[in-house]
């Protein structure tokens, strides 16, 4: 049997996931969808799409569609309805897993990658994160549940951006950008976004293009004399950096968020065996504040590119196509996470270099 797509979508309180969903599940778009909603024993706020007086209820929709409130674990409840798939009783085609506005998108991404049953059944596409323009800078400031939200994100949809001025939604996304520059931006009005900006994205698919916004890495490359982009200054340091030269047009110096990210990149290949261990001692000491990490390596001992990726401690690499003969070798890496020793990370990975 196919693996069964599979699609987190988090995002905080009142962000609008539940306009996303329901949409998704009553579109004519000819795909049956199963949804889990991980509610953990709160409040069931869709008590017009579902009824739930049980433990859990499977609620068969008039498009095909499906939908599960679990009120116990993830695990059990994906597990659940692949046997049902697999028994005929069930007939879909994907999962939506609903977080609650409050959870860290982590360990549910993690439950694909380490649990073999259900690693058998299901592949996981995409964290998808919904970002609520009119409060999304206080929940920023105040969350890091909502900051952790932003940084696991394979692909951030603004919702409300219409209750607030173009220079706030400018602000906002240039704030997202620095927390996650791997993931698209785009803005949703009342759930109204086309499916292939939702499904099959293959946030988790080890391939070969490492999507980083272009602009974010020229902006945040004015040379420094050696191997990798960076911009950093102590706080309260005159800086001309250029985001900070629009001051007035939004894009000014927001609060410095403990979710960041940082693009490391070297014309030298990588030892092997260095970078090996070097990675695995920092996932150990620094994996549960390490959000999403992802690069696309050149290595000595191989003419085909390495690509890597990981979740908190789950790090997985694979082989990807060769260079191609006028393609300036180059490793390229992003790390997106809380506090991250950058020099650390950057001094570590310039000794691993051949």
């Amino acid at each position: 049997m196919a693996l069964i797509p599979a699609t987190i979508l988090t995002g905080f309180l009142g962000s609008g996931k539940t306009t996303l969903l329901k949409r998704i599940l009553t579109e004519a778009h000819g795909q049956k969808i199963a949804v889990i909603e991980n509610e953990f024993g709160e409040e069931n706020i869709d008590s017009d799409i579902l009824v739930t007086e049980s433990k859990e209820q499977i609620v068969q929709m008039s498009n095909g569609c499906v939908c599960c409130t679990i009120r116990e674990d993830l695990r059990e409840a994906l597990q659940m309805l692949a046997a049902k798939k697999r028994q005929g009783l069930l007939d879909f085609d994907r999962v939506v897993i609903e977080t609650t506005g409050l959870a860290d998108p982590g360990p549910v991404a993690q439950t694909f990658f380490m649990d073999d049953e259900i690693a058998e059944s299901y592949l996981l596409d995409s964290i998808l994160t919904l970002v609520d323009a009119k409060h999304a800078p206080q929940q920023l400031n105040d969350r890091q549940e909502a900051r952790r939200q932003v940084g696991f994100a394979d692909q951030i949809f603004i919702s409300k951006s219409e209750l607030v001025s173009a220079e706030e939604t400018e602000a906002l996304i240039h704030r997202l950008k620095h927390m996650n520059p791997r993931a698209p931006q785009q803005k949703a009005h009342f759930g109204d976004v086309p499916l292939k900006d939702i499904f099959d994205l293959r946030g988790f698919n080890l391939n070969a293009k490492l999507d980083i916004d272009p602009d974010f890495l020229k902006e945040d490359d004015h040379d420094h004399g050696h191997d990798h982009a960076g911009h950093d200054h102590a706080p309260g340091e005159a800086c001309d950096h250029p985001s900070h030269k629009h001051e007035g047009h939004g894009h000014h110096h927001h609060t410095d968020d403990d979710v960041k990210s940082f693009v490391y990149k070297a014309d030298r290949p990588f030892d092997p065996a260095k970078l090996e261990d070097f990675l695995g001692a920092i996932v150990n000491i620094y994996g549960p504040r390490m959000l999403r990490y992802k690069g696309v390596l050149s290595m000595k001992g191989t003419e085909r590119k390495v690509i890597f990726q990981g979740v908190h401690q789950l790090m997985g690499s694979d082989l990807g196509p060769e260079w191609g003969k006028d393609e300036a070798r180059q490793s390229r890496m992003v790390f997106i996470g809380i506090e991250l020793p950058r020099e650390i990370l950057e001094q570590g990975l310039e000794q691993c270099l051949v």
